[in-house]
């Protein structure tokens, strides 16, 4: 049927209405679950529950500890992802209401993980099924994926192409928090750290010592100020980088430490390499102290909550779709069908999954989810409930917009 004809845009909007409680319950459901940690095999399951309500044809853990919906055997296929894991509370003090079951004030929803991010899962779950009942799916095989994120960006995509369902997607929707406008790119990041070797004596005896952290200091002093020389892009925007913490090494706080370690955030804009990074951080370190001083990619092999192990390093490319890619313009035409004003397609400032599926696998992807990524890992991680309802119109209507363009 074609979408010139808006009775479509319109059976959905009535459905989805008609769901409207269903929807917001599932998503406080999902909200009062806790999936720290990676630890989303309970929130898993309430998914897959709904999922089975709804008649998916496959629910399923893979061997991540992912959870999977499948609808569809059709030869393209197209994978939304939301990550359902979150970060911890922090200070329970800090929180004016419990971080789970939330709140609710004037129609914004307040929780730990109800903008990060599982404020787009409702939304997709209900949002392909309903497409499967109007048709919009023929043609398509169509999977929900919850997933494990928080941690190691991109690393349950790399899983799902690469050891289970080995499945290489078409097309790909990250349901992170995009103010309901469609994105399609973000900086990209490589986080390293830089280890000094020192020599311990006791403080009363300090010059006995070669104190590690004195070792670090023009490297601290030289992140600070490397910024402004930075790569810069004119849609990505500039590079960043950040020390995000440091550990030392010492017998007690009576003695010189002999050892000091700080990690750094580097964030990748186009025209920056890893490698380029790499060679910033080690110009810092001063000539008399490089026999002492190193600096190192970081690397993730960490069991996911069910003990499997996916080593990746956590280099993470920058990704950008062009705004002319007819999966960018089919997002963009299913958002103003839906009732949005016309907006071009913007990016995030933080990070997401993209890096693999666009960044490192060349898979489109784009982004559309409710929330602002604003107030992603604070107190004050919430949605507007409208938002987590109209989502699910165009989670449902992109397959059928997107078929007609590819």
């Amino acid at each position: 049927m074609s979408f010139l004809d808006q009775t479509i845009p319109q059976t959905i909007n009535k459905i989805v209405e008609s769901k409207r409680e269903e929807i917001i319950q599932f998503m406080r459901d999902i909200v009062a679950i806790p999936s720290m940690d990676s630890k989303i095999g309970p929130v898993g399951e309430r998914i897959a529950q709904e999922m089975r309500k709804l008649g998916y044809e496959e629910v399923r853990f893979d061997v991540m500890g992912n959870i999977l919906g499948k609808i569809g055997t059709g030869p393209k296929v197209i994978v939304f992802d939301s990550h359902i894991d979150t970060v911890g509370i922090g200070d329970p003090a800090e929180w004016t209401h419990d971080p789970f079951i939330g709140k609710i004030e004037n129609g914004i929803f307040y929780g730990r993980g109800a903008c990060d991010e599982k404020n787009s899962t409702p939304g997709m779950v209900y949002g392909l099924a309903i497409a499967r009942d109007l048709g919009l799916l023929d043609g398509w095989t169509a999977y929900y994926f919850g997933n494990m994120e928080e941690w190691c960006d991109g690393i349950a995509p790399n899983s799902f192409v690469e050891v289970d369902p080995k499945v290489r997607p078409d097309f790909v929707v990250i349901g992170e928090p995009t103010k309901m406008n469609v994105y399609r790119g973000h900086k990209g990041r490589v986080e390293l750290k830089v280890v000094a070797k020192g020599r311990s004596a006791h403080a009363a005896s300090n010059h006995l010592g070669d104190n590690a952290i004195y070792s670090l200091l023009p490297v601290i002093a030289g992140i600070r100020d490397l910024e402004p020389k930075l790569g810069d892009h004119h849609f990505l925007g500039h590079g960043k980088i950040t020390v995000s913490d440091m550990h030392v090494q010492t017998p007690s706080i009576n003695a010189v430490p002999d050892e000091a370690v700080i990690y750094i955030d580097r964030r990748m804009t186009f025209g920056e390499s890893k490698e380029e990074a790499i060679a910033q951080v080690e110009a810092l370190i001063p000539p008399e102290y490089r026999d002492r001083v190193k600096v190192e990619p970081l690397f993730y092999d960490e069991p996911s909550y069910t003990g499997f192990v996916f080593p990746v390093d956590k280099y993470f490319p920058a990704w950008a779709l062009e705004e002319e890619h007819p999966l960018v313009q089919a997002g963009l035409e299913t958002r103003k069908t839906i009732g949005f004003p016309t907006a071009p397609a913007g990016k995030w400032n933080f990070s997401t999954n993209g890096i693999y599926w666009a960044g490192k696998a060349h898979i489109p992807s784009i982004g559309f989810g409710p929330g602002d990524e604003e107030t992603a890992h604070t107190i004050i991680d919430s949605v507007a409930l409208d938002d987590v309802v109209k989502a699910t119109e165009f989670y449902a209507l992109l397959p059928g917009i997107l078929k007609n363009k590819i």
